[in-house]
């Protein structure tokens, strides 16, 4: 949808419904789109877009190529992206855009889960993401998300699902499931081993002391779309 929303080289009808224009990469790329959706997509261009001298001038995106901020406006208007390996790799690096991505994924974070851009996230993106207070959903279903990213991984990879998850697990807040939750975890985790039993373990650590958790605050730590459960306040180190 990049190129529907944003090449000089569609229709009139479009061009003339489009009202903000972005100059993008050295070679100034001309990228246009609708003002309405961006800002009502991603909190981070709605930020950027409401500043009163962005109003009419292009917005001057030197520092990000091209094809990776065309992605963005794919994935923008349409909740799915084309992504090649050039694609990827020059997303690396790229802090601005990345802080831009971040922000729209904590604000939609339930619709992303279940893109198939999520899946095919790479270790560093998704343990970048699981490092955000700010997701918009609840632990439960974000541990799901994850082992279903590992699965994919596990398929892709000709790897284990532990092997896939082992860095991207320890991000994952085992300390606000409740006790019931944390047994069907269990459960589910026979079948492909993705959490280490000491992870396990150590929540269930947390449950029977209902104190100390200081030492491990990020773990304790609601996101934005936690639930609200009863043994949320002793463990929280907001509430002691």
């Amino acid at each position: 949808m990049g190129r529907v929303a944003g090449e000089r080289g569609e229709q009139g009808r479009v061009l003339r419904s489009v009202d903000v224009t972005f100059l993008v990469g050295r070679e100034q790329k001309e990228i246009f789109a609708h003002r309405c959706l961006l800002t009502s997509r991603c909190q981070a261009l709605h930020a950027m877009l409401s500043h009163p001298q962005e109003m009419q001038a292009p917005l001057i995106l030197s520092h990000v190529q091209p094809e990776v901020f065309l992605a963005v406006i794919e994935y923008l208007y349409t909740n799915n992206v084309t992504l090649n390996n050039s694609i990827a790799a020059v997303a690396y690096g790229q802090v601005d855009l990345q802080m831009h991505c971040l922000a729209f994924i904590e604000s939609c974070t339930q619709d992303v889960v279940l893109t198939r851009g999520f899946l095919e996230l790479s270790e560093l993106a998704m343990q970048t993401i699981l490092r955000s207070d700010c997701l918009a959903i609840d632990e439960v279903k974000l541990i799901r998300a994850v082992r279903e990213w590992a699965h994919v991984g596990s398929a892709v990879l000709d790897r284990t699902v532990h092997d896939v998850a082992a860095t991207v697990v320890p991000g994952l807040r085992l300390d606000l499931l409740s006790p019931s939750e944390l047994t069907t975890l269990e459960e589910e985790n026979k079948k492909d081993q993705m959490i280490p039993v000491e992870s396990l373990a150590q929540a269930w650590k947390m449950h029977a002391l209902r104190k100390g958790c200081g030492m491990r605050s990020s773990l304790c730590q609601r996101r934005r779309g936690t639930l609200s459960r009863e043994h949320q306040r002793p463990l929280d180190p907001q509430h002691k």
